[in-house]
């Protein structure tokens, strides 16, 4: 708002600049209101100054400790003035929240009751979720949430709401998240458990597994060069990296500070021991790109490969005479293996196909088609500095 009057100030006096030509008469009647326009800018500035929006000018602001405070609708121990923060039109004070961090969130939720009500609301919320979590958060782990709120007892009882709580504080290394739970009332009140709020802080925290897909698991084992793993995850806020726990069928394993460009949400909503239903086979053709399912043994999860469509023996890969695509038998390619190798081709029957495959080359599953380019060039991005044999 400032920077508009400024900006009207700045035209006004640059029209009264051009003195040789004559004033227009609007700016007849604008010479009228200067002297308010000028008293209201003089009480504005003022104001700010005075105020500076308690140090939360878009900041982590810095009040008075939290016993110090109180709940109360109003800050009950704010500078004996005639205006505060709270004086505020509701949509100024909701533009100053709506650009607040989520740690600038919860440092002015402990304000007031007023302000606590504001800052845990679930649009304010849905901002940050969907901007630090959205790429990774699916429908299995929003699952997997509504789920650990209906039967986790930390959530259910009090005591132990409490220790959750204040296991929260470690988030950030802010010391703004130690509310006093002392009142079984407000330890009810400080955020909805089923919230957007109470999950971003879960997930921040650490406390909640979700299901989420790892490429090449194992820090790139060379048993598992691009492909992609179901795993349970849980985030570490000090090293910004994840922990994951995969399949306790077959080789049961963990793997901690797992970068953010190794993780995605499940793109398909199966679970890795279920065949995928593909739904692709009759438009497969040369080029195209995929992932198909396989697994080792029958017992074991399926994880997600990468491969190309490739040409028929008797093709010579040229376009104008290329008829592999109205052939039953579709070629699969995993051109990170060295020609030759048993793990370089696969031939599957596209009417027929289900799982196939045997106890010595693994089984192969169901087939999805790769349309997205960001998809496609985050599996070459992933791509190996060396041919596997």
């Amino acid at each position: 708002m400032l920077y508009f009057i400024i900006s009207c100030v700045s035209f006004i006096l640059l029209s009264k600049s051009f003195t040789h030509k004559p004033l227009p008469p609007w700016q007849g009647e604008m010479k009228l209101l200067l002297p308010w326009f000028w008293g209201e800018l003089s009480f504005l500035v003022s104001w700010i100054k005075k105020r500076r929006l308690a140090n939360i000018s878009f900041q982590v602001p810095m009040f008075t400790p939290f016993k110090k405070m109180g709940l109360s609708s109003k800050v009950e121990n704010a500078e004996e003035d005639d205006s505060s923060l709270l004086d505020l039109p509701d949509l100024a004070l909701e533009s100053i929240l709506d650009r607040l961090s989520p740690a600038a969130l919860c440092n002015m939720a402990v304000v007031c009751s007023y302000l606590r009500d504001r800052c845990r609301t679930d649009h304010l919320w849905e901002k940050h979720m969907k901007h630090k979590w959205g790429k990774l958060i699916g429908d299995a782990a929003y699952r997997e949430w509504q789920w650990h709120v209906a039967t986790s007892p930390t959530l259910l009882d009090q005591s132990k709401k409490k220790r959750f709580l204040e296991s929260l504080s470690g988030v950030w290394a802010f010391s703004w998240f130690r509310p006093e739970l002392k009142s079984s009332s407000h330890s009810r009140s400080y955020f909805q458990v089923d919230s957007i709020m109470a999950w971003y802080l879960s997930l921040e925290s650490g406390k909640l597994w979700f299901p989420a897909q790892v490429y090449n698991r194992e820090n790139g084992h060379v048993g598992f060069m691009l492909s992609c793993y179901d795993a349970q995850l849980r985030y570490d806020s000090r090293t910004d990296t994840f922990q994951a726990r995969y399949s306790p069928h077959g080789r049961r394993t963990t793997e901690e500070n797992i970068q953010w460009d190794r993780l995605r949400a499940p793109p398909v909503d199966t679970p890795p021991h279920v065949l995928h239903a593909s739904d692709c086979l009759n438009d497969l053709k040369p080029g195209d790109h995929i992932e198909i399912q396989w697994r080792r043994k029958k017992e074991f999860p399926h994880g997600w490969w990468y491969a190309l469509i490739g040409h028929l023996e008797h093709c010579d890969g040229n376009e104008d005479r290329c008829r592999c695509h109205h052939n039953d038998n579709v070629i699969l390619e995993f051109n990170q293996y060295t020609p030759g190798s048993r793990w370089r081709r696969m031939v599957i029957n596209r009417k027929e196909h289900q799982e196939e495959g045997n106890e010595a080359d693994g089984f192969y599953g169901g087939i999805r088609k790769l349309y997205d380019k960001e998809e496609i060039a985050k599996w070459k991005r992933l791509w190996p500095a060396q041919i596997l044999g």
